[in-house]
């Protein structure tokens, strides 16, 4: 007696399967991709006399990642001697990059500020950058190159945030350039006002991580915001 011939699969039942095993996947939390951090680089001025900054720099970076809750990484970088120009890779951790900081002792040597933006547009080049902080207070460079290595930055989509300590009248208008060629914004702080700093760099943190919208809720981040053109992150 012969067998009953076995039904031909419907050539549509393996695409249904693979739809619905992707269907299933698709709506499993853990297989969904989260959004990467931002990465921000947080620059410091490290030569001569520098040493109160660089202290109170490393004792307000936290107010970075504390602002984003926990979509930041940032990476250090400064300058300082003859010629020494450092950078660490990205942290998440705001311990971790006070370790990175403490024991760092400022150097006699000129600004680097060009070598600075030829890195961040380096980085921008290899991933994302979303922002860029400088802190310092003068500057020894000719100033066009400068701000044209600040306004790649800005074609690439990376504003710096440019904080200035004290009233150097020969670098404010090259420091003030460097935030409006990038797109970014530049802000005075006085040594004597130790909340100053922290809360600006609670402002810079929070654009990199949530754009215009994100600033706009800060409060006290109006000065800021008025800079600062183009689209969010």
């Amino acid at each position: 007696m012969a067998k009953p011939p076995v039904p031909a699969p419907r050539p549509d039942q393996p695409r249904s399967a693979v739809s619905a095993f992707l269907q299933r996947a698709a709506s499993v939390p853990s297989l969904r991709a989260a959004p990467s951090p931002a990465r921000l680089i947080f620059a410091v001025d490290a030569t001569a006399s520098r040493q109160p900054t660089w202290d109170r720099a490393c004792h307000v970076q936290a107010e970075m990642f504390g602002a984003t809750a926990g979509r930041l990484t940032v990476s250090l970088a400064y300058f300082r001697g003859h010629g020494e120009f450092v950078a660490s890779a990205f942290l998440s951790d705001p311990a971790a990059l006070a370790a990175q900081m403490t024991g760092v002792s400022c150097r006699g040597g000129h600004t680097q500020i060009l070598r600075l933006l030829r890195h961040a547009e380096a980085e921008a080049a290899r991933a994302r950058l979303h922002a860029l902080v400088f802190v310092g207070d003068a500057v020894e460079e000719e100033p066009d190159p400068i701000w044209r290595a600040a306004a790649r930055l800005g074609a690439r989509g990376v504003p710096a945030f440019v904080f200035q300590e004290g009233d150097d009248p020969g670098a404010t208008p090259v420091l003030r350039g460097i935030a409006r060629h990038s797109g970014g914004a530049w802000a005075p702080f006085d040594h004597r006002s130790p909340g100053a700093l922290a809360a600006l760099l609670r402002g810079a943190a929070t654009y990199a991580t949530g754009g215009r919208e994100a600033l706009a809720k800060l409060p006290g981040a109006g000065g800021l915001l008025a800079q600062i053109g183009g689209p969010t992150r």
